[in-house]
């Protein structure tokens, strides 16, 4: 028998930091993930550990790293810095992956000012990260967001698809279309500032989604919708090389209450599964397939 792979890490380290800028303090709740690929096949072959990282240690690391990072700085940044940190300092880690999910804490605001210590969580999806790092100093980067919820009460529907007998799906030019929105996108080169790219990709993504205020744009179908998305963060952002969506239905069925005639576009069944799930990823057309 063959040991073919193999690798180690921390899970769920959960950690909270606070930037003091005089009277103003910034916060930020990450919970980070570390993955090594190390020369320890020993341990699992001969119970040998010597040369381990112990997960304890890189629990213990994702605190120190985040104490040396004196001034405000992105998810990215702080991955960045903890992978390097590990692949620099242990001789056998060949290669460190930091995946980190932002708790979307946003500062109050107080009949119209800013709170300059105050936070509320907000609803706007967690922000996610994951950086890799080798001996070799080759860096990969992506940033991304997951549980964003959004819905659009009108310009959606979905007609054309195979109608037969295990169809009972109706044809509709007008519907709710709503979802749990997962994206993810990897940089070419690391951007002047994550925060601005992200907030970027995020404001390209919604404005394809829903279209401007007035009138809005109308969907076709979740995939072209999501093409759409993803080209709209394609050309927002010219550091951005590829983007992966994932956007399963959140279903709202059309109800006709007792006693009434018809449905009059009013009142819906709000369900959770089973659902529809669409998932797709767009690249630039010089991006390497994988």
């Amino acid at each position: 028998m063959a040991l073919v792979a193999h690798q180690h890490g921390k899970t769920r380290v959960r950690l909270g930091r606070v930037w003091r800028d005089e009277l103003t303090h910034h916060f930020v709740e990450w919970s980070v993930d570390t993955m090594l690929l190390s020369d320890m096949a020993h341990a699992y072959l001969e119970g040998d550990n010597a040369g381990m990282t112990a997960t304890d240690t890189q629990k213990n690391t994702v605190y120190y790293i985040a104490k040396q990072c004196d001034e405000k700085c992105s998810p990215e940044e702080f991955a960045i810095a903890l992978a390097k940190h590990l692949v620099d300092k242990y001789e056998k880690i060949s290669k460190v992956t930091v995946s980190i999910e932002e708790t979307p804490w946003e500062r109050l605001t107080l009949n119209g000012a800013a709170h300059q210590h105050g936070f509320v969580c907000g609803s706007s999806g967690y922000r996610t990260v994951e950086v890799s790092y080798t001996k070799d100093a080759e860096l990969a980067i992506s940033s991304g967001i997951k549980g964003l919820k959004v819905l659009k009460t009108t310009q959606s529907g979905f007609v054309g698809y195979v109608h037969d007998e295990f169809t009972t799906l109706p044809d509709t030019t007008d519907r709710i279309l709503a979802t749990s929105l997962t994206a993810s996108w990897a940089y070419s080169s690391p951007p002047p500032s994550f925060d601005d790219a992200y907030q970027g990709v995020r404001a390209a993504l919604l404005g394809a989604f829903f279209g401007p205020p007035e009138g809005g744009v109308y969907s076709p179908s979740v995939q072209f919708t999501l093409y759409q998305m993803a080209k709209a963060a394609l050309d927002g952002e010219e550091c951005v090389k590829s983007v992966k969506l994932r956007m399963p239905n959140i279903h709202f069925l059309p109800c006709k209450p007792v006693t009434c005639e018809a449905f009059e576009n009013d009142v819906y069944v709000a369900t959770s599964e089973p659902h529809g799930d669409i998932e797709a990823t767009v690249a630039r057309e010089d991006c390497p397939r994988e």
